[in-house]
């Protein structure tokens, strides 16, 4: 199991780290820290849904190999979600109470296309923004940390998103590109993102790479479908002037 995986790992890592909250299930939502302790920091982030869990292995590779700059990565976001996915419903995206995480932010809260309140496996925005244990502890430790950047890895497509409301900074999608072979992208009727709100509330760019060709089903079990994005974080710190 992928949470095992990660909890195991973090018990075992030696540098800083710490809990950054828990998922509905009680589940704890845990942060590394990697590279540079001075400077700006930045916060990448992965497995919000929970049948992309094999993003959380992409992380522990960037964990294992770090970039020099300093930065935050969550590899599980959605830990209960990854759980259901690999246990009993291969599909499931939302938490365990059926709230898609990467619609519960304060980002145009519920304006998206395929938005529903109806809870189940995809686009239920929940009751309120950050009405979810996950997304709030994410929200706060990313308004703890400050960072001037963040990243947001799902699967599947080969794309990089890298605007929200007309905002957000087109020059990091490039590297980000050039980093990955993948295509940027604007998107529409898309809301309540934690990119979208990094962008619309917090002023800082972010970042959605969709990792792993379009071709591949859900869930992707091999992290080596993802070896484009395994140099991603590095290439953008090395190359990125804020």
């Amino acid at each position: 199991m992928i949470y095992n995986q990660v909890i195991s790992f973090y018990k075992n890592y030696k540098k800083r780290k710490c809990v950054i909250g828990h998922s509905f299930l009680g589940r704890a939502i845990v942060a590394f820290h990697v590279g540079d302790e001075f400077g700006g920091q930045y916060i990448s982030t992965y497995a919000i849904h929970g049948r992309e869990w094999i993003t959380a292995r992409l992380a522990l590779h960037h964990i294992k190999n770090p970039t020099a700059k300093g930065g935050w990565i969550i590899p599980l976001v959605n830990p209960d979600g990854a759980v259901i996915s690999q246990t009993s419903d291969p599909m499931w995206k939302a938490n365990a109470r059926g709230v898609d995480l990467n619609v519960n932010f304060d980002a145009d809260w519920g304006s998206g296309r395929l938005n529903t309140r109806v809870r189940g496996s995809e686009n239920c925005i929940g009751d309120s923004p950050f009405s979810e244990s996950e997304s709030s502890a994410l929200a706060r430790f990313t308004q703890k940390i400050h960072p001037y950047v963040t990243f947001s890895f799902h699967t599947k497509g080969e794309e990089i998103y890298w605007q929200f409301d007309g905002e957000g900074d087109e020059r990091g999608a490039h590297l980000l590109a050039q980093a990955t072979g993948y295509s940027v992208k604007k998107i529409a009727g898309s809301a309540g993102g934690y990119k979208d709100w990094c962008i619309c509330k917090l002023g800082i760019p972010a970042y959605t790479i969709e990792c792993g060709s379009d071709s591949l089903t859900h869930p992707i079990k091999n992290v080596r479908a993802l070896k484009n994005c395994r140099g991603a974080l590095k290439y953008f710190t090395e190359n990125y002037e804020k």
